[in-house]
């Protein structure tokens, strides 16, 4: 990976050139520690010093900065946004060629999944609901499995109080629930990718903030405590199809996962080791 030379700035030019790590952040919208961890991967980095040694972004660093939140808009993985950036002979334009067509297909994604929605909220109107394997079809192949992990979740789950309260609950959902309900868990497990990659440490105000909102992710379904999301999560490592699904967003993202829901419970007087459903 390549990597500007740094300069240095005189006293004189301190007050007019170069942003600091925290006026970037405020700029673009991410934290600053975001900012810290693709510096240290060498990803996006201030290229510059004031005459004092303080690190600053020039125009070139803030426009790289801007280029990764874009292709990170798309859904690429960090490693892949500066494998893009740092290819030879890709200049401004060729970058935007490629960002243009990235969010397109993503647009693209987005509309299947909507028309999807809607197809299976006009059926359910109609009181004919889609079988598994159409709503696998509809949805594609993110969604293939859709009918095996319902089967096997009927299967174990079928005669308890919290199935029968997640089958009602989506009856009652409307087609603008549903699209809010995907764009929701796609926004939340790209909070959870970027936070993990950013170093934030299981325990931490900020990891427990995300259990939390993981917490609230499955209690729309049904009611969900903290054992009963500590006993869901032990599946997150268990069942490689899951760990997969987390892992495909960052690599360790399961474990990682798990690591933040267990320490949020436990901050909360609940042992994950001996939680049960309950």
């Amino acid at each position: 990976m390549t990597h500007m030379p740094v300069t240095t700035h005189t006293p004189s030019d301190i007050q007019g050139d170069g942003l600091t790590v925290g006026q970037v952040a405020a700029l673009v919208g991410v934290s600053v520690r975001t900012l810290h961890h693709w510096d240290q991967i060498g990803l996006a980095s201030p290229s510059s010093r004031t005459w004092s040694g303080y690190r600053v972004y020039e125009d070139a660093d803030v426009a790289r900065v801007q280029q990764v939140l874009v292709y990170r808009e798309t859904g690429m993985a960090l490693a892949d946004i500066a494998e893009v950036l740092d290819s030879p002979g890709a200049d401004a334009r060729t970058h935007l060629e490629l960002q243009r067509q990235a969010l397109l297909d993503r647009i693209a994604h987005l509309q299947r999944m909507v028309r999807a929605v809607d197809t299976m909220m006009e059926r359910h109107d109609m009181g004919n609901e889609l079988t598994n394997a159409e709503r696998a079809e509809l949805l594609g192949a993110e969604w293939s499995n859709w009918e095996k992990y319902h089967d096997e979740a009927e299967q174990r789950w079928g005669d308890t109080a919290a199935w029968a309260q997640s089958r009602e609950r989506q009856a009652r959902m409307s087609r603008e629930d549903w699209t809010r309900v995907k764009d929701e868990a796609e926004r939340l497990e790209t909070d959870l990718a970027s936070a993990m990659m950013a170093g934030v440490q299981p325990g931490s105000a900020e990891a427990n903030a995300l259990a939390e909102r993981h917490r609230a992710s499955i209690d729309q379904w049904f009611d969900t405590s903290l054992e009963r999301q500590v006993c869901i999560a032990r599946g997150y490592v268990a069942d490689t199809r899951f760990a997969a699904h987390y892992d495909k967003r960052a690599a360790g993202l399961a474990a990682w996962l798990v690591d933040i829901i267990n320490a949020n419970a436990r901050a909360q007087g609940v042992d994950p080791d001996s939680a049960q459903w309950g």
